[in-house]
């Protein structure tokens, strides 16, 4: 028999390989890893420490998962922390949900046929700010119509807006924020009028009156009034339309305003058990509810975090379901996933492609429900197809190419991420039971707690990003100094609201008198009607011609909202340094040139090729350019030349055995022409800083420095004016 012929006696040649050698302790590899670290500490070098206070090792094994409950559990079972289906995304995959925050039915409709033919799964529909407050286009502002997403108000906008589209061959994600009974009337009338089921529709009609407030600061309804808007919808979807969704949670605005995951996922699910009390109130079952909620979080750039959060808000979400009564099958949780914004940057866009795959990837490896990825131009215009093309395919690449619905839980059984699991999901429960002991989540936010808390984290996000300790690229660190400004194309909002306003009133006008008897019959039908029966004389009200401001009217007609409290401070990390960018191009359109900045190297180059690389790219970032195209011999020459080149800012780069010699003179030569020359020095000074300061250095540059404070000041310098 041939040596490579099957047989049924195992192979164990690899085991007797293996056990040629000894097992190796961590104490061991701790001692290999100290003698390579020659002296320096090993917490400073090896530990990382996290936003979220979590402390990250260097390496991971077994003993540091002994015991977690995860391990012992399949997918879709226990706390569901491995999945929330049994079969993962084997079966059923996720939904490719892109946003489309166009502004009219009719450009909205243009893209969402393009896309849904290439790809796209579900339609996920942002609305405008009008739409959102409940005002019709002739009852707002230009600012507010078609203003972050599509702007509807009657039925003749949801057949422009749908037009060729058929409604249950698709997932609609309707966002309708704080009160969604109006938007929920115009998509069931719409779907009524074209002979569509109900049960056949699926998707969320999305109420999220807490994440509006602290998005906004206020809300278009009283809370009661959101939450009884609530109940009458989800009793609606229970009994007609089972698989659409009602109630979303999201941890967006948390996570665009800078908080850490532990954050984010804390005050979702606060936000989340609040809803399941205030429906058990109105008389809907936790039983009942938890089937029509969504969890909507964003995933940012700490790759494991994120599927750690992912995984760890399942298993958190079902530990209180449990504890409010809830079956094992109310435990599961429904997750979509938006990439973050608050990372993004306006300046070298194309890079934003780079990290929305990253967070997609570990959306999808954390087990996502739903997805959408950022068009990598979304945060400085509105995306078109191309941009909407690359987010979209970079789902599709993940689906399609990378097998990653062929496998359940893939990041199971890691060490480190079933340890950050577990330390994210201690962490926001703990969070969550001091908001449960503060009342909940609605007095939390009254109270400030959660602003606060993401504020304090923030600060500290934007002190390292400032120092460039957190790195942005081409924000505060390797800037593309070639690149113009990105052209923020908005949309033309006066004109939209001009046109909008027409559409409305025209199909007001066109009706006749009968019909206006109608409506307002229907209306007054709505202002009489008990809650459970609001949705249903809504529908009626659409097709026989009301319009979404004049339902909105009626439901609150004797509502009076009044909560209001402060806003969360949403931003992106990069701006600070996109202003000083944005200042440099505006100077350089008035003066013809950016702002100039004179390099004085001395020296070869090649003995400092580093520092004076990084010297230039640390001012690059700053919009300066750069004259550094010479290598001095001596400091005449160099002060010569700083101050012919007609720049207000030089900096002296070379090594630190030339600045011995060369720094006073240097300074002094160039401060006796040009007292008002701002001059440098790259690197860290010493025990010499008092000597050259005296001599004329203003200031030092390495890499301790306060990037965005000191550069801030030079322009100021250069006169370069916001």
């Amino acid at each position: 028999m041939n040596a490579d012929t099957p047989t049924s006696t195992p192979d164990t040649r690899g085991a007797r390989l293996l056990g040629e050698f000894s097992d190796a302790t961590y104490a061991q590899w701790r001692t290999a890893a100290e003698a390579l670290l020659k002296g320096a500490p090993f917490e400073k070098k090896l530990i990382t420490r996290t936003p979220e206070g979590i402390e990250l090792q260097p390496i991971y094994n077994a003993a540091d998962v002994a015991g977690l409950p995860q391990l012992g559990e399949l997918p879709g079972s226990g706390n569901r922390t491995r999945a929330g289906r049994t079969a993962g995304q084997t079966l059923q995959g996720w939904e490719i949900s892109q946003e489309l925050p166009l502004p009219t039915p009719e450009e909205f409709n243009a893209a969402a046929l393009a896309d849904l033919e290439r790809g796209q799964s579900e339609l996920n529909i942002p609305l405008d700010l009008a739409t959102l407050a409940g005002r019709d286009p002739d009852n707002a502002a230009p600012g507010e119509v078609g203003a972050c997403g599509l702007s509807i108000s009657t039925l003749a906008d949801m057949e422009r807006a749908f037009a060729g589209i058929h409604l249950p061959m698709i997932s609609v994600y309707l966002r309708a924020g704080a009160s969604a009974l109006p938007a929920a009337a115009l998509l069931f009338a719409l779907a009524r009028e074209r002979g569509n089921k109900l049960d056949e529709l699926r998707g969320c009609i999305e109420v999220d009156p807490l994440a509006m407030i602290a998005w906004k600061g206020d809300l278009p309804v009283s809370l009661a009034r959101a939450y009884d808007e609530m109940a009458s919808l989800t009793r609606y979807a229970i009994e007609h339309t089972p698989n659409l969704q009602t109630i979303a949670v999201q941890g967006h605005p948390y996570h665009d305003a800078g908080a850490t995951a532990v954050q984010e996922l804390a005050f979702a699910l606060a936000t989340g058990v609040e809803y399941l009390r205030e429906m058990q109130k109105r008389g809907v079952s936790i039983d009942e509810t938890t089937r029509h909620v969504r969890f909507a979080l964003s995933a940012g750039s700490n790759f494991f975090m994120e599927v750690a959060k992912f995984r760890a808000a399942r298993s958190v979400w079902s530990q209180a379901v449990r504890a409010l009564g809830g079956s094992p099958e109310a435990q599961r949780l429904h997750l979509h996933v938006r990439t973050s914004i608050y990372n993004k940057t306006a300046y070298d866009a194309y890079s934003n492609m780079l990290r929305t795959t990253t967070e997609a990837l570990s959306a999808v490896v954390g087990g996502c429900n739903g997805l959408h990825v950022g068009p990598f131009d979304e945060v400085y215009r509105l995306p078109d197809e191309f941009s909407r093309r690359i987010a979209r395919n970079t789902q599709t690449i993940l689906a399609e190419e990378c097998d990653l619905t062929k496998v359940i839980d893939p990041a199971g059984g890691s060490y480190y991420v079933e340890w950050l699991t577990d330390q994210i999901a201690r962490r926001a429960w703990t969070v969550f039971q001091e908001i449960e002991k503060a009342g909940g989540m609605a007095r939390a936010l009254e109270a400030g707690y959660p602003q606060k808390a993401v504020a304090t984290t923030a600060a500290l996000k934007a002190d390292a990003v400032a120092k460039r300790r957190t790195i942005v690229v081409g924000a505060n660190q390797y800037p593309n100094a070639r690149e113009s400004a990105p052209e923020r194309k908005l949309p033309d909002y006066s004109a939209i609201q001009k046109k909008r306003a027409k559409q409305v009133a025209a199909f007001r006008t066109k009706s006749s008198t009968e019909a206006d008897t109608k409506v307002m019959n229907r209306l007054n039908d709505l202002l009489e009607s008990h809650p459970g029966a609001a949705l249903e004389s809504a529908i009626d009200a659409v097709l026989d011609g009301a319009t979404l401001g004049e339902i909105c009217r009626t439901l609150r007609a004797a509502d009076e909202p009044h909560t209001k409290v402060t806003p969360l401070c949403i931003h992106r990390a990069a701006q600070p340094f996109e202003r000083l960018r944005d200042n440099a191009a505006a100077y350089a359109a008035k003066h013809g040139t950016p702002p100039l900045l004179f390099q004085a190297n001395i020296g070869p180059s090649r003995l400092y090729r580093l520092r004076a690389d990084w010297t230039s790219s640390f001012f690059e970032v700053g919009g300066f350019k750069l004259l550094n195209d010479r290598d001095f011999a001596g400091t005449d020459d160099a002060a010569a030349a700083a101050l012919a080149s007609g720049a207000q800012i030089a900096v002296i780069t070379s090594s630190d055995d030339t600045y011995a010699t060369v720094v006073e003179p240097l300074a002094k030569s160039i401060k006796a022409a040009n007292p008002g020359l701002f001059v440098l020095v790259a690197g860290a000074p010493k025990e010499t800083a008092d000597a050259w300061r005296a001599a004329g250095v203003d200031e030092f540059v390495n890499v301790t420095s306060n990037s965005l404070e000191l550069l801030t000041r030079l322009q100021a310098h250069a006169q370069v004016n916001p």
